[in-house]
């Protein structure tokens, strides 16, 4: 083939409309009943839905435009370029709990990338109903890359060419309305239905009715007229109810034979049945039985419309939001949710504080001090940011010009965007932000949008309110954690010593483990470390006091069984619930030798000068505060000059499903390893590798304490 007629071709396909096409092949070749083509917005990180097939295109309203770093299936595909199946509804509920949340349906779903070895052009999604089996086959699964391959080389040669697509239509059975003929075959099947006794609709992909027996309309006591063509729920008053149209949802998403029941006032109770296809829903409607069983679990009609479309997106974002515990969540989730739903190109979150504006977070900007410089600037100075906060109303600029008209002072710091929305953030009845959507082409805001932004506006205000109390906290937290652990060890003769502390990582952040080293008398020095069990600031306040008593009974010259006796009956006559392990010892580096007294606490480590590491199984007591009679036998320990004693908390070794002997042992293989780094390196080296690094169930603290010969 000549290069010309290579060129002539590529035009020609690419100017039939090539997504719908290939979506419909795609479909048509591994059996799914519904599907998407995205394709990546050009120098945004934001995949925009392309074409829909088999399903409305309103079912997937929520991710019509989604953010790559957005947890769902075609985001991950195109993250991390590979196929991403979901087998059902409990896989989806596990791995993907806000699709779950909006679609809470029996349907198997596979996601993937189109992208060639250099590019990626967007990703794919179909999806089966429930009866599917619970494994991609690999037929499957080599025909969906295939395609997707294929697609992806095609839009390659599109970019080559310079041929932009253009916009195609979802692909839809037409819907057939005005006639029973038309639908039902022959004008004789038309009769028969007509004498059925009950009432028989046919109702396209979209819920509208293509036809209506006599019955039907009787039973729902709307004319024929206006029941064809339009949607059952908006035709019939007492049907317009989300449930109802959550039933219908669910029929064409599982393909599964669907029911409810409706009353019809004053006191008529009628039975739905939905029987799906791929084309549509036949209806089945008759008288219901049983109906006073019923009636306590059927909601009652509302009277307000609810449109499909707000459901899922209010569902999808509120479900979102939940899941943000500080302020940079809530502002990363807006950006990442919220924003290209709503076709934003940039957002700022500002508060206040005494008085002044104080800027959250920000996200989309090229220059961080276009948004910056606000930060700190007094709330009666003239900025729609601080106006919107002040007085609760939302407020729209379409354009540059809009904006710079009653702002005149915004003009000297252009941001490059070109319309805003300003939405206040409002919870608890009082504003807590404002929320700044930015566009970067004029945008003209329909009465519908400026109702949906300002819905939107309220579920982040609830969000941002609980992360900025979050937030204080935390940093409450975090301060008295820092006011009762050692800011730095103290420089001791003949010892070198290194210590961390990681909090968990669930909850306030916050716990009981403790450490220290004290100087005593000449060359001498005390160690400890413990544990007081929880994770809240009571464990925390009940550390601090643990950590003074053992500091003053030190200071008196008591033993180290007499340090965790005196300990042990504090804890008692303080009253408290909770317990404490503790590991105690005096170090004497001139004599090489350390003495030891343990209650309930994980035993330490030793490692030899030859790097052998054994643990010392010491005889020890119960946790402190357990029993006043309790007893804590001390032990000593010879210390050469190069050996390593590490003194650890709980958190280093265990972790649910780990044998703690198992978990010992690996910490043993480390130090034999790595016990000749520095005191420092070697501490930062285990509580990295330990377990759960990035997601902790409880504190881990290490004390690291090396021998060395005494100058």
């Amino acid at each position: 083939m000549s290069e010309g007629q290579a060129s002539a071709q590529s035009h020609a396909s690419v100017g039939r409309p090539l997504l719908s096409l290939t979506l419909a092949a795609l479909m048509d070749e591994v059996h799914a009943h519904s599907g998407a083509v995205y394709l990546l917005a050009p120098d945004q990180p934001v995949l925009e839905m392309a074409v829909m097939a088999g399903l409305p295109r309103a079912f997937a309203a929520p991710w019509e435009r989604v953010g790559l770093s957005a947890p769902i299936p075609v985001s991950d595909a195109v993250r991390e370029r590979r196929l991403v199946w979901v087998g059902g509804e409990e896989e989806m509920a596990r791995h993907y709990p806000r699709i779950a949340m909006v679609l809470p349906y029996p349907f198997s779903l596979a996601a993937l990338p189109v992208a060639t070895a250099a590019k990626v052009y967007g990703a794919v999604f179909v999806t089966w109903p429930g009866s599917h089996p619970p494994e991609l086959s690999d037929w499957e699964r080599q025909h969906l890359t295939a395609a997707c391959d294929r697609l992806a080389v095609r839009l390659e040669r599109a970019a080559e060419n310079s041929l932009p697509l253009a916009p195609e239509p979802d692909l839809l059975a037409a819907p057939v309305v005005g006639g029973a003929a038309g639908t039902l075959g022959t004008v004789e099947a038309a009769r028969m239905v007509s004498r059925l006794p009950y009432g028989l609709c046919s109702l396209d992909l979209h819920g509208r009715v293509a036809f209506a027996n006599a019955a039907a309309s009787e039973l729902l006591g709307v004319e024929s007229q206006r029941l064809l063509g339009a949607q059952m729920w908006a035709a019939v008053p007492w049907l317009n109810d989300p449930v109802y149209e959550d039933r219908y949802r669910a029929a064409l998403f599982s393909q599964h034979v669907t029911s409810f029941v409706a009353l019809r006032p004053p006191d008529a109770w009628l039975s739905f049945r939905l029987y799906p296809s791929t084309t549509g829903l036949s209806v089945r409607i008759s008288r219901a039985r049983a109906v006073r069983e019923m009636n306590r679990a059927t909601p009652r009609p509302g009277t307000a419309p609810e449109r499909l479309v707000t459901i899922t997106q209010v569902l999808s974002l509120a479900g979102a939001l939940t899941e943000a515990v500080g302020v940079q969540d809530v502002v990363q989730l807006v950006a990442d949710e919220i924003a290209p739903a709503v076709g934003s190109q940039a957002l700022v979150v500002l508060g206040s504080r005494a008085g002044r504006l104080r800027v959250l977070g920000h996200r989309g900007y090229a220059d961080p001090l276009v948004v910056e410089r606000f930060d700190g600037m007094p709330l009666s100075r003239a900025t729609p940011g601080g106006q919107v906060l002040r007085s609760g109303v939302p407020a729209f600029f379409e354009t540059r010009e809009e904006l710079e008209r009653l702002y005149p002072a915004l003009q000297t710091h252009p941001s490059g965007f070109s319309a805003w929305a300003y939405l206040p953030l409002i919870a608890s009845g009082r504003p807590v932000g404002t929320c700044v959507l930015s566009y970067a082409a004029p945008h003209h805001f329909t009465t519908e949008e400026r109702a949906v932004l300002t819905s939107l506006a309220g579920l982040i205000a609830q969000a941002l309110e609980r992360a900025m109390l979050y937030d204080v906290k935390h940093r409450l937290a975090h301060g008295l954690q820092e006011a009762l652990l050692p800011h730095t060890l103290p420089s001791l003769p003949g010892i070198e010593a290194a210590a961390r502390y990681l909090p968990a990582t669930r909850g306030m952040e916050i716990g009981g483990d403790f450490y220290d080293l004290v100087p005593t008398q000449g060359t001498a020095a005390a160690a400890v470390i413990g544990d007081v069990q929880g994770h809240n600031v009571t464990a925390a306040g009940l550390m601090g006091q643990v950590r003074t008593a053992v500091r003053a009974y030190t200071a008196v010259g008591q033993a180290p069984d007499e340090v965790m006796r005196s300990t042990n009956r504090l804890l008692l006559d303080l009253g408290s619930e909770l317990f404490a392990s503790c590991l105690y010892l005096r170090l004497d580096p001139v004599r090489r030798r350390a003495v030891m007294s343990r209650a309930g606490h994980p035993p330490p480590l030793l490692r030899r000068p030859d790097g052998r590491v054994r643990v010392l199984d010491l005889a020890g007591g119960p946790l402190l505060g357990v029993d006043a009679a309790a007893v804590y036998p001390s032990t000593e320990v010879a210390l050469e000059p190069g050996s390593l004693l590490v003194l650890y908390t709980d958190g280093l070794v265990e972790s649910p499903g780990t044998d703690l002997e198992d978990a010992l042992a690996d910490l043993c293989r480390r130090l034999t390893d790595l016990g000749d780094l520095p005191p420092d390196d070697l501490a930062d080296a285990l509580v990295r590798h330990g377990p759960h690094t990035t997601d902790r169930l409880d504190d881990t603290a290490v004390l690291l304490l090396r021998s060395v010969p005494v100058v």
